[in-house]
């Protein structure tokens, strides 16, 4: 089963860019984030057409998060729970997504979009960070089931200075501050694999390049993409791939397409 997480930077704006992929690439599942439309506004025919069932959780111009897949989807769940610590009653952004991929063997997948937190100081880092404490309390009700889990997704997370081709560029960035680095390894903690560095983990892997000061023409990229398996899912992890050619096609988004690959 491959399994692939993609932030399209607004899917009606790329669709012709997006469905070139799905048509190349032809993931059985793919977690879709940055979607920036309402529900009813996703292009589903177009993917439909290749055979893909559809969920989504949508919110007009920002956010939005989507799970598409060539088998049957089941349990869906729209948003993280609530937490007495973390809060989330008044929380209206979609940025969590998941299902259970009903194949050969069941798969639990998630599509995250984590919040970016810039700038660092302000209430919009502390939503970052308490979004984070929902997630960590909801994975770890996950795990429970001891299953195949894969959360996979935009975490707007640098997890290592490696994981930048100029770390220091980042220092003063929510991306790259020790609470959210912290974070993310408390995550890990839980038992979590980060699928790259299972599978591959050669320096210079990275999944966005803003669009910015020819960023992606310096290779000043950065590893915010990934894919955390649970050890059910690590057991049958047998390959990761970049798809970092994709961010040199025509209207690209600034992210690039990560798949992992599970012996399912």
């Amino acid at each position: 089963m491959r399994i692939a997480t993609w932030n399209v930077n607004s899917i009606n704006a790329r669709l012709e860019t997006v469905v070139r992929w799905f048509e190349e690439a032809k993931p059985d599942v793919a977690c879709l984030q940055e979607i920036k439309c309402v529900d009813e506004k996703f292009p589903a025919e177009a993917f439909e057409r290749l055979g893909y069932n559809i969920a989504v959780h949508g919110q007009k111009t920002y956010n939005g998060v989507a799970l598409l897949s060539k088998f049957p989807l089941e349990d869906v769940r729209k948003g993280l729970p609530n937490h007495p610590e973390h809060g989330g009653e008044d929380d209206e952004h979609a940025r969590y997504i998941e299902a259970v991929i009903a194949g050969r063997r069941p798969v639990r997948v998630a599509s995250i979009y984590l919040p970016n937190g810039n700038p660092v100081g302000t209430e919009k880092f502390a939503y970052k960070l308490a979004w984070m404490g929902r997630l960590k309390a909801h994975i770890q009700a996950l795990l429970a089931y001891e299953e195949p889990l894969a959360l996979l997704g935009d975490y707007n997370v640098i997890p290592e200075p490696r994981d930048a081709e100029f770390p220091n560029n980042w220092v003063e960035d929510a991306l790259f501050q020790r609470e959210s680095r912290e974070a993310f390894r408390a995550l890990k903690w839980m038992g979590l694999a980060d699928a790259y560095l299972q599978a591959d983990g050669a320096p210079g892997a990275y999944t966005f390049w803003d669009y910015q000061a020819g960023a992606w023409q310096r290779n000043n990229g950065i590893r915010i993409d990934h894919a955390l398996l649970s050890p059910q899912a690590a057991d049958l992890l047998t390959g990761v791939s970049i798809h970092r050619d994709v961010r040199s096609w025509d209207k690209p988004s600034d992210h690039v397409p990560l798949v992992i690959e599970l012996d399912v």
